[in-house]
């Protein structure tokens, strides 16, 4: 709740908002380090009028959740694998959420999130980040990749998009090495460095298709992705 009213409201002072919410100034400074902890992008100003705030820049406009879709939102974040692109961004999300949650419903949401286990992952942490990065920011990535016969080349890329299939994680892109769209196993990449040069852009149906990372899904649901005549 207090982190709702901070996106909502003027700055406030820890009295203020002690005040507003009946609880004591040192609930308020606990309230406002479990938001910091949890990434909430909470912010101080001083001086006559300040206080503190949700940097609005810095977050979405507040949306107002239901506790069951607060609650869905909460563990279907926390189960995501820590493998995925974007796990951790998912994981402070999830705390998010079940921080500004209040009573009973934040109780269920962390009781339940206590219950999902997400086993340590086989990719790389920094060439998870730097494929994140790829996709956020469009640019080149240079790949050293290691294919299923265990033989390493390197590549440069241009990321498309992600694709997920059977447990694995793919990074779909144009390999201007092979000259075509080209899918590499998250966990078979042995190291990833951004190159700073954007991306040409490319139809992500069309890389997908022409894959080798499309062999892990069947060719019923690459059906779907085909353009009807």
């Amino acid at each position: 709740m207090l982190a709702v009213f901070l996106c909502w409201w003027r700055p406030l002072t820890v009295a203020a908002l002690a005040a507003r919410f009946e609880v004591s100034t040192r609930t308020v400074q606990r309230d406002l380090q479990a938001l910091m902890e949890a990434g909430v992008p909470v912010r101080t100003t001083p001086g006559r009028g300040g206080g503190w705030s949700i940097d609005p820049e810095m977050t979405m406009p507040p949306i107002r959740f239901t506790a069951d879709e607060a609650s869905a939102l909460a563990t279907a974040l926390a189960a995501a694998s820590a493998s995925a692109p974007f796990a951790g961004a998912a994981r402070t999300a999830a705390q998010k959420i079940v921080v500004s949650m209040t009573g009973p419903a934040s109780a269920a949401a962390q009781e339940l999130a206590a219950r999902i286990v997400a086993l340590p992952s086989r990719t790389d942490s920094a060439v998870r980040t730097a494929v994140e990065q790829a996709l956020t920011t469009n640019t080149v990535l240079r790949l050293s990749y290691v294919d299923a016969a265990g033989r390493e080349s390197d590549r440069v890329v241009e990321p498309a998009g992600l694709l997920t299939a059977d447990g694995r994680w793919y990074l779909i892109a144009w390999c201007r090495t092979r000259r075509a769209g080209r899918g590499f196993r998250l966990d078979r990449i042995a190291a990833a460095a951004p190159t700073g040069e954007q991306a040409q852009p490319h139809d992500l149906t069309e890389l997908l298709l022409g894959s080798a990372a499309a062999g892990a899904m069947q060719p019923m649901a690459l059906a779907s992705l085909t353009p009807s005549p």
